[in-house]
């Protein structure tokens, strides 16, 4: 019997130390599971940061866009306009440029009579 109760004994102290070591092991794994939890919370955190600012510089670019195209429509507005008073002061020039044509040739016949009519008289 007393044989037994030290065999026990042994086989209890070395359950006690397996569970010891046990336990140490699971604390150190908790303890680097903990590090690793924190260290990806910090890049997930780091990652939606990086996200948001792409999104509000998206955001920022797509008002940019807005405005640019905005103002090529209202410039390209602007240039029809341009071009069609130009046409119209094109029209205007060539019509012009018939009347000063007219007159010219009126002048250089009103000339030719003057200077016949200053011949029969001379």
């Amino acid at each position: 019997v007393a044989m037994e109760t030290v065999s026990l004994e042994h086989q209890i102290q070395s359950v006690q130390r397996h569970i010891a070591f046990l336990k140490k092991e699971q604390m150190e794994l908790l303890h680097d599971l903990h590090l690793e939890i924190l260290r990806l919370q910090k890049h997930c955190s780091e990652l939606t940061h990086d996200l948001e600012m792409k999104e509000l510089e998206a955001r920022q670019q797509d008002v940019l866009d807005r405005e640019l195209e905005e103002k090529c429509r209202a410039m390209e507005a602007q240039l029809q306009e341009k071009e069609k008073d130009n046409l119209e002061l094109r029209k205007e020039l060539q019509h012009k440029e018939t009347l000063v044509a007219a007159l010219r040739s009126s002048l250089r016949s009103k000339e030719r009579r003057f200077l016949e009519e200053l011949k029969r008289r001379s």
